[in-house]
């Protein structure tokens, strides 16, 4: 099928132009031997074994069209398309830039997104049956190849093994299965390899299209959808990829020249030329041509050919519809693959802990050398505020600019896994807390055990593990706030610009520059939701209570307990303040979860065409 003027091609001249693919047929045929009958039967239900059905999908009348203010269709992005899709055949949708093959795709996949300045109309049948009565798997490979950049090939295509395929299935056939993959992808020499990132070099470009494909694979979905990104358009031809769209133009008076290549000519032919103003005007009155007169043709196959319920497809949908039940792994078995996959992520990554790290170490020295072994004058009451100040801010600020750095990518990792069902947003949330508490923790401790001897402060050994502590508990709650951040926004540079805003307001009701009883009534509830304030306070109390400070006037301060009562910290336990600071985490990862669950991706409906849609069309 061609978008605007290009029909199908073989599939070694589609490598040359953008490429979309539509592949239906009986599964990938990757399939481990069956143990049994049953065996089979359990498989298939689970996914990655038997029972995947070839599954023809034919549609009609499909238009999509950008919506103005009043409601009326503005813009035409696919004009009353038509098409069919036969098992065990690639199918290929071919055209230039803007002509319309993300979208038509999105829209067979099931998985436009949904927007309200969008119309979406027309037919859509899997195996004569409405496509929403579902019934069938598909796999979507995007363009996007994103990927938990410190796990190996194999431990990425064996995790999606281990989330996908049916419980029953035993440890050896799924071994066997992910080794045959990746023997058939072309995976073998790499398959020991971090896949990597922009950070790490792993795998290449064209391994890391192989490994996505690969992990779509491993369901055995009866359709695969394989996508690069474009933009709309109109249909010029469908037919076989041979010599049939050679000869179909050749009819129409366009005739391929010997010696060239016939996809570039056919690229060409529905491409506008844009090298003068008289080619602009000759190219797209030629590509209206091409496009009124493959519509004639169609009217005509529609006339003779309707849209009916194929033969059997009741009996089928029912098994296909019992074959892609969603076989719910156990909670706690989806939470120790996860919690092993975010070990692993959290722990290889070197880089990223590597600069935290020497980051700690760097913070600590320079606050360290400024604060150098303060002593027990009036002015070192100043000065311990102000350190306790920057160490909450900075403990705070480093464990946010890193969550907020990474999680907006991981959220497109998980937004797809949880759309093919592979596991529930519980099991994931809470393997990641708990992952991640080692790694975590290290970074305030490394900051706490440079600093405190070098500053001076409380000089006993269980002040000093109550300090650890409460930066810990801080930067964990800080990452929390990450989190909330990374599910609000809709991209890692957004998230950066928005964390360190909201950071800044908590910064300023932090319990230094303002104190809490001089703060107006309308913006009480700040300081109470403040980390900063609350991990200041906690240090505070640690720090000052027992110290004894040198002073020569009454009015100076001669306790720890005077200088906390003029900060309004008086009467205040570590205890009240660790429990404050884990509420704020608790809240973090609540709304955390509540913005994932409310943000899963939503797809546009397709509706049947009304009149008022076709004379709306047919006016434009």
């Amino acid at each position: 099928m061609e978008i605007k003027g290009l029909g199908q091609l073989l599939a070694a001249l589609a490598a040359a132009l953008f490429l979309r693919v539509v592949a239906a047929g009986a599964g990938p045929a990757l399939l481990p031997p069956a143990e049994d009958e049953e065996g089979d039967v359990e498989a298939g239900e689970g996914g990655g074994g038997g029972g995947v059905r070839p599954v023809t999908i034919r549609w009609a009348r499909v238009t999509c069209a950008l919506k103005n203010k009043r409601g009326d269709m503005a813009r035409f992005l696919l004009s009353n398309l038509s098409g069919e899709a036969k098992p065990g055949r690639l199918l290929a949708l071919m055209g230039p830039s803007g002509s319309g093959k993300t979208t038509l795709l999105n829209v067979l996949a099931g998985q436009l997104t949904a927007s309200p300045s969008l119309h979406l109309s027309g037919f859509l049948y899997v195996n004569g049956q409405p496509m929403s009565q579902g019934g069938y798997k598909i796999a979507y490979v995007r363009q996007e190849d994103i990927f938990f950049s410190q796990l190996t090939v194999r431990e990425t295509l064996s995790l999606a093994a281990e989330l996908q395929l049916h419980d029953t299935m035993s440890p050896e056939r799924k071994e066997k299965y992910v080794n045959d993959l990746l023997f058939r992808l072309g995976l073998v020499n790499s398959a020991d390899s971090i896949v990597g990132d922009a950070k790490v070099r792993g795998i290449s470009g064209g391994e890391k299209k192989r490994l996505s494909l690969a992990c779509e694979l491993i369901a055995s979905p009866s359709v695969i959808f394989a996508d690069e990104p474009t933009t709309e358009g109109e249909v010029v031809y469908m037919g076989p990829a041979k010599e049939e769209p050679l000869k179909y133009f050749a009819s129409l008076g366009y005739q391929c020249p010997d010696h060239e290549n016939p996809a570039e000519f056919l690229a060409d032919l529905i491409s506008t030329d844009y090298s003068s103003a008289e080619s602009v005007q000759s190219s797209q009155k030629r590509i209206e041509n091409l496009i009124d007169e493959f519509a004639n043709k169609v009217l005509i196959t529609e006339f003779n050919s309707p849209v009916t319920q194929s033969e059997g497809s009741e009996i089928s949908t029912k098994l296909a519809q019992k074959s892609t039940r969603k076989q719910r792994r156990g909670w706690w078995r989806q939470f120790r693959l996860l919690f092993k996959r975010a070990w692993m992520q959290a722990f290889r990554d070197g880089p990223t802990n590597k600069v935290r790290a020497r980051m700690s170490v760097a913070s600590a020295i320079i606050f360290g050398s400024v604060f150098w072994r303060m002593g027990k004058t009036q002015t070192s009451i100043q000065d311990r505020m102000g350190l306790l100040q920057v160490t909450a801010i900075n403990t705070a600020m480093a464990a946010l600019t890193k969550t907020v750095g990474v999680f907006p990518k991981e959220r497109a990792i998980v937004d797809r896994e949880r759309a093919k069902g592979s596991y529930a947003l519980g099991p994931y949330l809470s393997s990641k807390l708990l992952a991640e508490i080692p790694i975590g923790a290290a970074f305030p401790l490394i900051f706490g055990s440079i600093l405190y001897p070098m500053a001076r402060l409380h000089p006993t050994v269980s002040r000093f593990a109550k300090f650890c502590g409460i930066v810990t508990v801080e930067s964990f709650a800080a990452s929390a706030m990450g989190l909330t951040v990374g599910a609000i926004a809709p991209t890692t540079e957004a998230a950066m610009a928005l964390g360190p805003s909201l950071m800044t307001v908590f910064i300023v009701f932090g319990g230094y520059y303002v104190n809490p009883d001089n703060t107006p009534v309308i913006f009480r509830w700040i300081p109470k939701a403040s980390l900063i304030r609350w991990a200041f306070q906690g240090l505070c109390i640690n720090e000052f209570k027992g110290l004894q400070f040198e002073h020569q006037h009454s009015y100076d301060v001669q306790t720890g307990e005077q200088a906390l009562e003029r900060f309004s910290l008086g009467g205040i336990r570590i205890a009240d303040t660790l429990v404050a600071q884990g509420r704020i985490l608790m809240f973090w990862y609540w709304l955390t979860y509540l913005l994932l669950k409310k943000n899963r991706a939503r797809y546009q409906q397709l509706l049947p065409p009304s009149e008022e849609d076709q004379s709306k069309q047919q006016t434009e």
